[in-house]
């Protein structure tokens, strides 16, 4: 039995070729519609992702910054400076600054008094100070002043030190002052009688007669303020001594000028202290300072 083949007429396979290619058309148009529509879909979420992560950048950043500053400021108003002043390096002078600007500038000055006026401090008396520069929050921001010898406030386990600044002088100069101001006191206390007044004897004149008041021990003075407590600091000569000393400058002290370049000294501790020394230049420059 033979199979039977309907033919279609050509006219109706050339219709139905044609229709099953508009229909392929048709169907990969909207395929590439659909295409295109998930890729502005993508696109759009794309840009919606990634204004969100900019908006939450920003807003960290803001709060990082709020919080930055609210930082800073609380941090500002704990700073504590001491200034152990050396004798006769225009401590006075440079003190008077920090007094005429703590009104403005909203800071304590609170002078550093001893026992005696001795730079060494008992362990008692140290364990005191550091408590009182800590913990007195009335106080702070504060600048203690006073001719104390440096002390390391880490041995009392206190984590946040203060900050230590000093002024310098060459040695010969600063003792030839001392000498004199020994005996002529000067223009911020005139009245106060000291301890050699009404010796006329000049410098030269002590040199030469190997006078006590001018003997070459006396040109160690500057090392003890910056060694510290230990006896040894006091030992004229000692290398010990010497090398602690200079450790400290380094290691312990923000900045230490030299009464030859004051004016630098007090133009750096503005550009790096504004809290406290904004104006401090100018009025050392026009010689404003109190006389107080």
């Amino acid at each position: 039995m033979g199979l039977l083949r309907v033919m279609m007429p050509p006219k109706l396979q050339l219709l139905a070729l044609l229709a099953f290619a508009v229909a392929m058309f048709f169907l990969e148009n909207q395929i590439q519609k659909l295409e295109e529509s998930r890729g502005k879909l993508e696109r759009a979420i794309a840009r919606h992702e990634v204004r969100e992560i900019e908006q939450r950048h920003t807003q960290d950043s803001l709060r990082e910054r709020d919080w930055s500053a609210s930082s800073a400021s609380d941090n500002e108003d704990d700073l504590v400076i001491i200034y152990n002043r050396v004798p006769k390096t225009a401590s006075t002078s440079f003190t008077n600054i920090a007094y005429d600007l703590c009104g403005k500038n909203h800071y304590h000055v609170l002078h550093i008094n001893t026992t005696k006026n001795n730079p060494v401090m008992s362990i008692q008396d140290q364990v005191r100070f550091v408590k009182n520069v800590t913990e007195w929050r009335e106080m702070k921001p504060a600048f203690y002043h006073g001719h104390v010898s440096f002390l390391e406030f880490t041995r009392f386990g206190v984590k946040r030190k203060p900050i230590y600044i000093n002024v310098i002088r060459d040695p010969i100069e600063r003792l030839v002052s001392y000498y004199y101001f020994l005996r002529f006191g000067d223009d911020y206390r005139p009245g106060l009688r000291r301890r050699k007044q009404g010796d006329k004897k000049t410098f030269d004149e002590c040199v030469s007669a190997v006078g006590s008041d001018c003997a070459p021990e006396k040109l160690w003075l500057q090392i003890p303020f910056f060694c510290g407590h230990y006896s040894e600091c006091w030992n004229v000569g000692s290398q010990w001594a010497l090398e602690q000393a200079k450790y400290n400058l380094v290691n312990e002290y923000m900045l230490v000028g030299v009464t030859e370049e004051l004016e630098d000294f007090v133009m750096m501790l503005e550009a790096a202290l504004p809290r406290f020394f904004r104006g401090a230049t100018e009025l050392y420059k026009t010689g404003a300072m109190s006389a107080n």
